[in-house]
């Protein structure tokens, strides 16, 4: 795996042993669950992009359809869903449907 916090766009990871690899090889992290065909998906993809290449927060891109126990342990309930993570930990999540770069962002850099 590439130094993901450096990258200028989103990891795409495949499955729960990828974002877990994926989070513990970075100490910020912006995690979207998205489905494949959920347009609003697809649209935050340029912004997350945006984000990875203004922020050292590693941004990394995951599709839980296939993964019920990922699903579950995350509450899935809707997509797109943010969850930021420190220390691999989940501390905030964003389900808001489209959500631009600065709000993005502002959601990133919270205080917890």
């Amino acid at each position: 795996m590439s130094d993901a916090a450096t990258a200028d766009r989103p990891t795409n990871l495949a499955d729960e042993a990828d974002l877990d690899a994926f989070l513990a090889a970075n100490d910020r992290a912006l995690i979207e669950f998205y489905t494949e065909g959920c347009s609003i998906c697809a649209s935050m993809e340029p912004v997350l992009g945006n984000v990875a290449r203004a922020t050292d927060v590693a941004v990394g891109l995951v599709n839980p359809r296939d993964d019920p126990p990922l699903v579950e342990r995350f509450a899935v309930q809707s997509v797109p869903l943010l969850v930021y993570f420190e220390d691999g930990e989940p501390v905030r999540r964003l389900a808001e449907g489209f959500v631009g770069a600065d709000d993005v962002l502002a959601f990133v850099d919270a205080d917890t």
